[in-house]
């Protein structure tokens, strides 16, 4: 199988509060928009998507119907601290306060109104125990 495209779809019981909720914090906009479906598409980089659907909709079979649960989406960003005083100014709930991990992160923990976890990140050189799990490939040289 040849992957052509993959984003996360977020089952939820609002569709236009969930998408206009990223619209307003992480820079998307929709190209599809529809009372029980909307197609985002992040307004900086167009391989970046993410939909929204209405967890009763007839597309989903009876038996998985309902609300998204136990989804944490991750966004990596330039300017995590920027991002950070952003969200915070707009009322966002900040579930994990911005902190350096030695796993090789800087970042902080937020969530959509579905209860979405949204982990915003930048990465970070790691400690030298956790540097010795990566594969050489994606760590800075």
């Amino acid at each position: 199988m040849k992957t052509t495209s993959y984003y996360p779809v977020i089952m939820t019981r609002d569709v236009a509060a969930t998408a206009a909720f990223y619209e307003t914090h992480f820079r998307f906009q929709p190209l599809f928009t529809a009372d029980w479906y909307v197609h985002l598409q992040s307004r900086d980089d167009t391989r970046i998507n993410l939909a929204v659907l209405d967890g009763q909709h007839d597309t989903i079979p009876a038996e998985a119907r309902g609300t998204v649960s136990g989804l944490l989406l991750n966004f990596e960003v330039e300017d995590v601290d920027q991002v950070y005083d952003t969200l915070r100014a707009a009322g966002l709930p900040m579930l994990k306060d911005i902190c350096d991990e030695e796993f090789g992160q800087r970042h902080f923990i937020t969530a959509d109104p579905n209860g979405v976890l949204i982990d915003i990140i930048k990465p970070i050189p790691p400690s030298a125990d956790y540097a010795a799990l990566y594969d050489a490939s994606v760590l800075p040289s």
